[in-house]
């Protein structure tokens, strides 16, 4: 009896030890500090949705990731930041993306296809037609899609850059100047688009969008990182993608939940927000993944590299396979 006893001692001073070692694991692994990823972005809903979206519902959360945004004006700022080490990953637009091309940084998510980009002239100063762009001053950023659009809206009639004068502004500047008059047509993108037609109404003339130009020049929106992160940080930007198609996701059948939290994140009007709802095809993870595998993904990005090149903005030489810059398995990765 007193060696059985004994035997029963033992196993429950066994289960004991057990029982406080998976409690000291469990404690470990709940205190263990998230992975801070800053994550650089433009304020309007096309940048901002996927990944709000998946703030709110507590996606990156879920793959012990820290988000911390980090607004730019534009594309090529942002790429500039990642350089710099200032950030961690960025959005970009279609017109940026001749940078990543040219090896300035590597792709590793598809965002959407947009069309958030115009040209708008002002009728009072004469512009109601493409045509009429033909000696006029335009406000543009240069290295945005939105000078990609004013290039092809150009070169529909028979037009170059040669045949107008264009003025390099920042986004906020370029409303400025179309609603004082200083200019005669801007180049610009959501919600500049939005803040110039509401504040001009009918003196306001939508000349071309992105998606008048959808077939010739698919409007990709990416997100990027510098060249070598990817490859010094594959979990971490693996466990952010899965929070991000988790935000892609959830944005497809709520998207006016996420226009209002976008709006919440940037301090805006949501109505304004709302307004952007249009700006993109918003696609789910698994429509991706379908883009992959039959190869469409992969023929946006070639066009898109055709574009550039016939545009002037890249040289044959700059040319190269979309899967040295495009991160492909970090995409296929991020959906298992």
């Amino acid at each position: 009896m007193r060696k059985f006893l004994s035997i029963i001692a033992i196993a429950l001073f066994g289960f004991m030890l057990a029982g406080c070692s998976e409690d000291e694991g469990t404690s470990e692994a709940e205190g263990k500090e998230a992975d801070k990823v800053k994550v650089a972005y433009m304020p309007n809903y096309a940048s901002l949705n996927t990944v709000v979206a998946g703030m709110k519902i507590g996606a990156f959360e879920e793959q012990g990731i820290e988000v911390e945004l980090v607004e730019f004006a534009d594309g090529p700022t942002i790429i500039a930041a990642l350089e710099s080490g200032s950030i961690d990953v960025g959005y970009i637009g279609p017109g940026a993306h001749v940078l990543p091309i040219q090896g300035e940084a590597e792709i590793f998510a598809f965002s959407q296809l947009g069309n958030a980009d115009e040209v708008i002239g002002s009728s009072e100063k004469g512009v109601k037609t493409i045509e009429d762009l033909k000696g006029k001053t335009i406000a543009v950023a240069t290295g945005t899609s939105s000078e990609t659009i004013l290039d092809l809206t150009l070169a529909e009639v028979g037009l170059t850059k040669d045949d107008v004068t264009l003025m390099n502004m920042d986004a906020s500047a370029i409303v400025t100047a179309m609603i004082s008059g200083s200019v005669d047509a801007v180049a610009t993108w959501s919600p500049n688009t939005n803040a110039i037609k509401n504040e001009m109404g009918d003196d306001a003339v939508m000349l071309s969008n992105n998606a008048r130009y959808a077939d010739q020049f698919p409007s990709i929106a990416s997100w990027l990182v510098k060249p070598g992160y990817a490859e010094k940080n594959e979990d971490v930007l693996v466990r952010f993608t899965k929070g991000l198609y988790k935000g892609m996701d959830y944005r497809v059948d709520n998207l006016e939940e996420v226009a209002k939290w976008v709006a919440e994140e940037i301090a805006v009007d949501p109505d304004a927000v709302v307004q952007q709802i249009g700006d993109g095809e918003w696609i789910t993870q698994d429509q991706l993944m379908t883009m992959i595998e039959d190869g469409t993904l992969e023929a946006y990005y070639k066009k898109q590299q055709e574009n550039f090149k016939d545009a002037g903005r890249l040289k044959e030489e700059e040319m190269r396979p979309v899967e040295e810059y495009v991160l492909f398995n970090i995409m296929t990765d991020a959906a298992k």
